[in-house]
């Protein structure tokens, strides 16, 4: 039972930092105008499900930036990333570039997955070094799917921490992220919180998304340090409303 106590006092510390922050946003109503905090840990958290009899809504996808040394990328620039273009796009108003964000692409490949658009979207899981078309043209061919990848990701609310330290794989954002991850996965562990039939990760080509039930890849096969949560709470005591 420890693992079900550590995730019921995780989602107590979510529920703190949701009133500390004045609830979740949602990226179609974000800017980065805003005075979001340089540094931080973002979880996505996946409308009309909770944990357990809680009204807390269930994380669905945890991660960070800036983990290399001397990275300069933001908690904006990242959620921005994941946002996609807006409606000032000359060529794809509210599209964006799935090559730039895994979380794009992984939700990408669920929904050519689950209505089966494999000969519609043929480039999706290529880079672009191995891409010989014109890219202008798979852009043009992928906007359909850039559009509604946005309206998916950009309609799930969040929320962050804020933890200001230097970019670092060793970095204490590092560590929430992964802890995070691992603590909340049902890889290899009791099923918490298990997701309904109806959930898009299902139709993922990651086996990894498919048994964690998180949008996340990495980390999802590894044992959580229960010590992870006393930090947790620090930095959800250190962030204010932006």
């Amino acid at each position: 039972m420890a693992r079900a106590d550590d995730v019921d006092r995780f989602y107590d510390l979510l529920a703190t930092l949701q009133r500390r922050v004045g609830g979740p946003r949602k990226l179609k109503h974000c800017t980065g105008y805003v005075d979001w905090p340089d540094r931080g840990v973002y979880f996505f958290l996946e409308p009309g499900e909770t944990h357990g009899d809680s009204d807390q809504h269930r994380v669905t996808r945890i991660g960070t930036h800036a983990v290399s040394a001397g990275s300069s990328t933001t908690l904006w620039d990242r959620l921005k990333q994941h946002s996609g273009t807006g409606d000032g796009s000359a060529a794809h108003p509210h599209g964006g570039n799935h090559r730039g964000s895994v979380y794009r692409k992984r939700v990408g490949e669920a929904l050519v997955e689950r209505h089966a658009l494999h000969d519609d979207y043929p480039s999706w899981d290529d880079r672009w070094a191995g891409i010989d078309r014109d890219r202008g043209a798979v852009r043009d061919e992928e906007y359909p799917l850039e559009r509604w990848v946005s309206a998916y990701v950009r309609d799930q609310p969040f929320l962050w921490v804020a933890v200001d330290d230097e970019p670092a794989p060793t970095s204490d954002r590092a560590y929430l992220e992964q802890n995070a991850i691992a603590l909340l996965s049902n890889v290899g562990g009791s099923t918490i919180d298990s997701r309904p039939d109806h959930w898009l990760g299902h139709h993922s080509r990651s086996p990894e998304i498919r048994a964690s039930g998180l949008w996340n890849v990495n980390h999802v096969e590894a044992t959580y340090d229960p010590a992870f949560l006393d930090r947790f709470e620090r930095a959800v005591g250190a962030t204010t409303p932006p």
